[in-house]
């Protein structure tokens, strides 16, 4: 048993003995996520003509919050369980099928989709005053760490966070992650980057991945952000945030700035550690492979939104620099970057990669149709390092949401997420369709 399990099961001991009190209970809620989700991913120029991913499953996603005990030092606890169901695998998976399957759910050894999987996770928490402190299972959404829910069922980290608000328009963060589970997968899996690579048939990863940051609001309309990540052996990352909202007639424009500054550490920053694949993904070689490199990277970005009525229109760039890609928690089965370039398809976030993007966005509540969104966003990007002279890839995305807003299904959620990646990088081309019916029943 390590250290944080260890904490963990001493911490649920101490909760179980109160978990009668006062607050806990009559504070308590629960929720049941029903997630039927549908995947089809057609891509244009695989090696071996297998371009089709088409999965359905349904999902259940339970979540359980309590209230804390009465006193000084309140107690809590908080659980997910999570089901995942086939309906369509997605083929057979050997050479013979056209159809590939991996995206929705775990494979099993003959390489076909498993009829269903699950995982679990509990968080003990503890309050006192402004400063909650929460142990076991987490779902950071921070610029440094953020959970990926982009399939299924939702990505989980394991490890512990404090977060505290004594100070007036002040909140801190700090915490540290070990592993997770990642969306498609129920095994605790160690931490690493896109680039890191298994040598003598083991991989190059950590359990360690240690974070902090402040959050600060200047008045009504000014937020101001700093935030540390470091993955033990691979890098240390800082990031400033800026984000303004100013009204301008009629409308409001929202500002979006946000800068990375990425070194690598430990074993990434020395040849014998990155012999032993502790590696970033740098430029595309000649065989179309990602050169594996020493972290170092400079991102910054900045985005522009203008909202009137019922539209919004964006506008927006962004600039990697240094000799590596923006190094940020991927597993390899779907990762999410603090990125305003990280869409539905790609994140265009390569080595030398410069990318615009503009979105249109419109809110059907203002012509008498409530719950109607629809948004269209093109990104270009370009500058992409390569031997042999620079890359570049486009996409183009389109969303449409509804959600019914009254009667006996009202929160009744249905999307459809449409995309198309171009470019001559390491992707593949491809178009992709989601559709999502979603619905969360109050259980407390």
């Amino acid at each position: 048993m390590n250290k944080s399990s260890l904490a963990l099961a001493i911490a649920l001991g101490v909760i179980a003995q109160q978990a009668s009190a006062a607050g806990f209970i009559e504070d308590s809620k629960a929720t049941i996520g029903l997630r039927n989700f549908y995947y089809d991913l057609n891509t244009k120029n695989t090696a071996d003509d297998r371009g089709a991913v088409n999965e359905w499953g349904q999902g259940f996603l339970f979540n359980y919050t309590s209230g804390y005990t009465e006193g000084t030092v309140g107690f809590g606890l908080d659980a997910v369980g999570l089901l995942g169901l086939k309906l369509d695998g997605g083929g057979d998976g050997d050479v013979s099928d056209s159809r590939k399957p991996g995206q929705l759910f775990p494979l099993d050894r003959d390489g076909k989709a498993v009829d269903d999987y699950s995982k679990a996770g509990v968080t003990a928490k503890v309050r006192l005053s402004k400063t909650e402190a929460r142990l076991g299972t987490l779902q950071p959404k921070l610029p440094v760490v953020t959970f990926n829910d982009g399939r299924l069922l939702p990505q989980l980290f394991e490890g512990g966070q404090v977060t505290s608000s004594e100070i007036d328009n002040l909140t801190l963060t700090a915490g540290q992650l070990e592993h997770t589970k990642t969306r498609s997968s129920t095994d605790d899996i160690s931490l690493r980057i896109a680039g890191a690579t298994a040598v003598g048939g083991v991989q190059a990863d950590s359990n360690k991945f240690y974070y902090g940051g402040a959050d600060y609001k200047i008045g009504k309309d000014l937020l101001a952000q700093y935030y540390y990540g470091n993955l033990d052996d691979f890098y240390k990352q800082h990031f400033l945030g800026l984000t303004h909202n100013w009204a301008i007639g009629p409308g409001a424009l929202k500002t979006d700035l946000r800068y990375f500054h990425s070194d690598s550490d430990g074993k990434n920053g020395s040849l014998a550690g990155r012999a032993d694949g502790y590696l970033a993904q740098g430029e595309i070689n000649g065989a179309n492979r990602v050169t594996g490199v020493e972290v170092d990277n400079d991102t910054w970005s900045a985005l522009f939104t203008y909202t009137l009525g019922g539209h919004a229109l964006s506008a927006g760039y962004q600039q990697v620099s240094g000799d590596s890609a923006f190094p940020f928690l991927n597993q390899g089965d779907g990762s999410t970057a603090y990125l305003i370039t990280d869409r539905q398809i790609g994140k265009f976030l390569s080595a030398g990669e410069r990318t615009w993007l503009a979105e249109y966005a419109y809110d059907f509540t203002k012509v008498g149709v409530p719950g109607l969104k629809a948004t269209a966003t093109y990104l270009s990007g370009d500058n992409i390092d390569a031997v042999g002279g620079d890359r570049k890839e486009w996409e183009r995305d389109f969303r449409l949401d509804y959600v019914l807003q009254e009667g006996a299904l009202k929160g009744l959620g249905f999307s459809w997420r449409n995309a198309s990646l171009r470019g001559n990088t390491t992707a593949t081309d491809a178009d992709e369709n989601r559709l999502i019916v979603s619905y969360t029943l109050s259980l407390l």
